[in-house]
């Protein structure tokens, strides 16, 4: 049986009444938009609680507050994972939620109506042409660390504002060591295992990088 929007209840106790019914809404709302246009795939769509949703507030577990008005921006979020379930945690930080792929900043924007988040932008383009800066970038696995860092790499805002310096807070899988090497990043690795405990998590991580 797959886990329903209780998993996210057990790991996060204190949410409102207006949170608890946001992540309930996305049962009905990523199926729906998914039957449209395909932003997960089919098989996936079953296990959204805890692939998607979960696995994006894994930046949560680490990160567990942001300063009101901090700005993040979301590259590659595709139907808008790990922006979507951040933005309703995090109602007074500012979601900037990108894709090269015209159809899925669609689906994005008409999840975020629905759910009355007013707190997330979605925009089509890639990281590149983008004149803003944040205080920090999240990414869900969408290229190896080496290729993603020069896409985004002027991005940042030079004051910290929060607990945590500005910087990149990527969600990867599998062996990393190599790959932080290759990239010559200081990269530090948090494993979901030590906050989930589902099978899922064991091999997935938070990497934050400083900038």
């Amino acid at each position: 049986m797959n886990p329903s929007v209780d998993i996210i209840y057990k790991y996060f106790p204190k949410l409102t009444e207006t949170q608890k019914n946001q992540f309930a809404q996305l049962a009905e709302l990523y199926p729906f938009w998914n039957n449209q246009i395909n932003v997960i795939s089919r098989k996936d769509i079953e296990s959204l609680y805890l692939h998607h949703v979960l696995h994006s507030l894994g930046i949560a577990k680490f990160m567990t507050e942001f300063a009101p008005g901090t700005h993040i921006l979301d590259v590659g979020t595709g139907g808008g994972f790990p922006g979507i379930p951040l933005a309703i945690l995090f109602p007074e930080v500012k979601f900037h939620l990108v894709d090269s792929i015209g159809k899925k900043i669609k689906v994005v924007r008409e999840v975020a109506t629905a759910l009355g988040l007013t707190n997330v932008e979605a925009d089509h383009m890639r990281a590149e042409q983008l004149d803003y800066k944040y205080d920090f970038v999240v990414s869900r696995a969408v290229t190896r660390l080496g290729d993603f860092t020069p896409w985004i790499r002027n991005k940042f805002l030079k004051q910290d504002k929060n607990g945590v310096p500005n910087g990149i807070l990527y969600l990867k899988g599998g062996d990393l060591k190599e790959e932080i090497k290759e990239s010559r990043l200081k990269a530090e690795l948090h494993p979901l295992s030590d906050y989930f405990t589902e099978d899922f998590f064991e091999t997935k991580y938070v990497v934050y990088v400083p900038m």
